[in-house]
This record gives C-alpha cells, structure tokens and sequence, in this order.
C-alpha cells in the first residue's frame, strides 16, 4: 500500500512543465481585455519604463497601451496568444505597476510560480492618525521589519498609500495578508515574524513535517486590553414614564408646610435674627476650638531607663 502523506507532498525540485503552443495550437477563440487606472506621480515613470512592459508583454503575445491622456494602462490578447492565462498575468503586472511596484519586480508576475497580492488596508482602521501609526509599525525603523517580512516570506512587499501590493511564492502570500491584517487590528507585526522564523526552521527537520507544530510555537496574551476602564460618571437611564415630573414648591408652599407663612411680619424678622445668631455662635465655637488646639501639649514618649552594667 502506498503511503497517501507522500502522495501529498511535492517532491523537491519538482517543477511543473511551462505552458507551450504544442499545448494550445488553435490559440484563443475570443479577444480579452483589461484595462487600469493610474496616478498622476506615475506617469513619468510609466512613460519612461512602457517599451520594456511592451517587450515583456510581446514574448506572450499580448498587446499593452498606454494612454497618458485618460492616465490608463489596457492589455489585450492577440490572434497569436496561445497561453489564456497570459492575460491574467498581464493584468495583475499593470495593477502593480499602478501601484508603484518597479517595472523590475513587476515583471516576475509573467514567470509561472510567482503569485501577487494587492491587499487593501485603508478602510480597515477609522481614523487616520491610527491608520498611518500602524501602517508605520509595518516598515519598522528604517524598513527593517518589512525586511525581515520579504526574507521570511520569499516576497517582495511595497507599501503605498492605502494598499500594500505583495509578490511572491503562494506560500508566502498568505502569510503576508495574514501579518498586514493583523498589524491592523493592533497586533505587532514583531510577533507575526516571530512565529514565522519558528516555523522556517522547524521546516528543514524532515521529521516534524507530518506533526503538529502547535507545542513549538509562542501563544502571546493581551496585556493591556484586559479590562475596559469605567468612566467615572455612570449615566444612567431613568424609567420612562408617561407622567410629567412633579412641579417643585414654592417659597410660599415651603412656608405653608412649616407654618411661617401664619406668622407676624415682626415674629418672621425676629425669626430670622434668631437663626442668625445661632449660626454666628456656632462658628465662634468652632474658631475658638482651631485656637485652643495650639495651646495642647503633645503626648510626651515614656523614657525608657536603660539598666547599667555590673
């Protein structure tokens, strides 16, 4: 019986065979296009590096425009284009040239195991302070973590403006989209590339290929997000109630109730001296007391009697 863990695995330095007109001799059956838009700071570039996208683009049998007046790139097939995946290719070349990839990695697109992604990042976080914070935390001090990223990963990276466009192997892609979305959502891409080189040289032991790699790898807690801090005024909601809050009292209804309303013009005069006074007392007492305190000894410490040697 054949074992099915080496049906599954690709052997090394297994290569699939390329795509030739003997495969596809009739050639296409219908015209496809694809077209792009590009910015404005591109174009001087563009411009100059278009006869060399032409040529790398004319070894497949596919057609590229450049019209610098509506500031897009168009690829078509042609009658001669034999691979249909050609096109695809040359869509996703133009797209990364849009995005400010150089013509030099941009091209790699056209070889058969090589893959891109352009990953879009600017809706994923509100506001744009925090946006561009973590989108810095990517690069690193002067680009060092994006290179440890393209030396893990096998991919070329480039991160511009809203979106980071990546190309390279599969296998490398994915972990890529898996770091730049994380990094997103405030997770540090240092940990991300921790757990990357674990998994490179894990790889190279030919005995754990086929285990689980889950005890080997670092688990990282949340340290700071682990309870919400409570605003000190809690608004709560009162009951809603069809009735309409009671009307407050009146200096005559507060009257009426304590029975001064009844009384003499001279008896609430008096009434009112009274009170008075008795306030003036009470802070006289009070005065007095923060006086008096100066004049109290303090508590004197026991002498302790130290007994003197025989």
């Amino acid at each position: 019986p054949v074992d099915e863990s080496e049906l599954l695995t690709v052997p090394d330095g297994w290569k699939e065979p390329a795509f030739t007109r003997e495969d596809n001799p009739k050639g296409l059956l219908e015209e496809s296009s694809f077209a792009t838009l590009f910015p404005k700071y591109r174009e001087a570039y563009l411009k100059e590096c278009w006869p060399l996208v032409q040529k790398a683009l004319g070894e497949h049998y596919v057609n590229a425009t450049l019209d610098l007046i509506e500031g897009s790139m168009t690829v078509t097939t042609t009658k001669k284009t034999f691979d249909p995946y050609a096109i695809i290719r040359a869509r996703d070349l133009i797209k990364l040239l849009a995005r400010s990839v150089p013509f030099e990695q941009a091209v790699r697109i056209l070889q058969d195991d090589v893959a891109c992604d352009i990953i879009k990042i600017g809706s994923l976080v509100r506001k744009r302070d925090t946006f561009i914070k973590r989108r810095g935390r990517l690069l690193g001090p002067k680009g060092s973590t994006l290179k440890a990223l393209e030396l893990l990963t096998n991919c070329y990276i480039m991160v511009q403006g809203n979106t980071v466009s990546a190309l390279g192997p599969f296998s490398g892609l994915k972990e890529v989209r898996k770091v730049v979305l994380d990094t997103m959502k405030n997770v540090h891409p240092i940990y991300n590339i921790k757990t990357l080189m674990i998994k490179r040289e894990l790889s190279k032991d030919p005995e754990l290929r086929s285990q689980s790699w889950e005890r080997f790898l670092p688990k990282f807690k949340r340290k700071n997000l682990k309870k919400r801090k409570e605003p000190k005024k809690k608004n709560t909601k009162k009951e809603y109630t069809p009735f309409p809050p009671p009307q407050p009292e009146s200096q005559i209804d507060k009257e009426l109730a304590s029975g001064e309303y009844f009384l003499k013009e001279r008896q609430k005069k008096r009434k009112r001296v009274e009170e008075i006074k008795a306030k003036q007392a009470d802070a006289i007492k009070k005065r007095q007391e923060e006086r008096n305190k100066a004049f109290i000894p303090p508590k004197e410490k026991p002498v302790v009697k130290t007994k003197k040697g025989n």
